[in-house]
């Protein structure tokens, strides 16, 4: 395996790109989708079920993991790939996010943000190098710079005061993150949705030449058309020997119409938090397991699916277990819902690598459109 970090390209279909990452605890075949593991967990999955499935990398949250069970008490244990039961390549965001939206009493300065913790209130200060070292002691592969993200909608000026305090930010995370062969950090393009902020932010990681780049503060609550108009301006300016990340996204049709515009990287946990709230994810579109339709009807979710929980159980015990709050129901349809985006980027990048993308991404959007199988009679 590689000691250093690498990203080639093999492939590229119009600006779709199908590429891999190498690291010494592995290779990450791109366009990838991370299960998010916020905890140290993927929730309601085994770490054995997630590699089985094709994943290649999960996510830690750095936030989440400082808080409990603490950064220094992960590193004594082994790190958190020992911790977690995980082989291969982890990437940590930085808490940045999560301290904007989760944290109590924050208060931003220039060296950084002081907050309280949403499970205690006990007070905590993140500065760019403290979020560094935090993701070394977690021994993560890839690490994300601390970035402020503003919520939508904003004044253009607290979106332009937010964006370039994060480059202040990305260049003291770089140097704080010296250099680990190995390992990468990489930046995050912020500029909400004005575009020329965005195209700023983009062109000043650039000159910083990291090994890699984020687009974050999208997905946020704006509509779709947004996010990729900002990707449309985005990705151009973005180095292409790099990989390139698309933050808390997404939706199936949102990833696909993302790899459309040179997108490499994709986390959400739309699919496990989706999976124990009884919706399931398959090739005929979304299915609501909550839904009365699915009592008596003893098919499976998707007849042809790799995936035990997809093709071997009944829609009625699968609405079953969800209407009676059991664990199992979410288990199963977690296990279902990581499934299918795996399958879908497997799609993706055959499709990338035969030049036939936009013929898979119309066939896959027409099976969404056409609806899940007529119910039981």
């Amino acid at each position: 395996m590689n000691e250093n970090f690498q990203f080639k390209l093999i492939a590229t279909d119009g600006k779709a790109r199908r590429g891999e990452i190498t690291m010494p605890r592995g290779t990450v075949r791109t366009p990838a989708f991370m299960p998010v593991g916020t905890g140290g967990t993927v929730k309601a999955m085994y770490m054995d079920q997630v590699r089985d499935l094709g994943a290649d990398i999960v996510l830690g949250n750095t936030y989440h993991l400082m808080l409990r069970p603490g950064a220094e008490r992960v590193a004594k244990l082994g790190g958190l790939h020992e911790f977690a039961r995980w082989p291969g390549p982890i990437l940590t965001d930085s808490g940045g996010f999560q301290v904007m939206s989760l944290a109590q009493l924050r208060k931003l300065t220039e060296s950084g943000v002081t907050f309280r913790s949403h499970i205690d209130g006990r007070a905590y200060e993140m500065t760019p190098e403290r979020s560094i070292e935090i993701q070394g002691l977690l021994d993560s592969d890839i690490q994300m710079q601390l970035d402020e993200c503003v919520a939508l909608p904003s004044t253009p000026a607290d979106i332009q005061r937010a964006m370039e305090l994060s480059l202040r930010w990305a260049e003291r995370c770089k140097a704080a993150f010296g250099n680990q062969p190995g390992k990468a950090m990489f930046g995050i393009v912020q500029g909400g949705d004005v575009a020329d902020l965005r195209i700023r932010s983009a062109q000043a990681l650039k000159n910083m030449d990291l090994k890699g780049y984020a687009v974050g503060g999208l997905a946020v609550g704006e509509p779709q058309e947004i996010m990729l108009e900002m990707l449309d301006a985005t990705c151009p300016e973005l180095p292409g020997d790099k990989p390139r990340y698309l933050m808390g996204v997404g939706t199936p049709d949102d990833i696909l119409k993302s790899v459309a515009r040179g997108i490499d990287m994709f986390d959400c946990v739309m699919p496990t938090r989706a999976g124990r709230h009884g919706l399931a994810f398959t090739r005929r579109g979304k299915v609501n397991l909550r839904n009365a339709r699915h009592a008596d009807d003893p098919r499976p979710l998707d007849e042809e699916s790799t995936c035990p929980a997809a093709r071997d159980y009944s829609r009625a015990y699968l609405h079953h277990l969800v209407k009676s709050g059991e664990s199992l129901g979410a288990m199963l349809l977690t296990w279902n819902n990581l499934s299918y985006y795996q399958h879908l980027m497997q799609g993706i990048r055959s499709a990338i690598e035969a030049g036939n993308f936009h013929g898979f991404a119309g066939e896959t959007q027409e099976a969404w459109e056409q609806g899940d199988i007529a119910r039981y009679a």
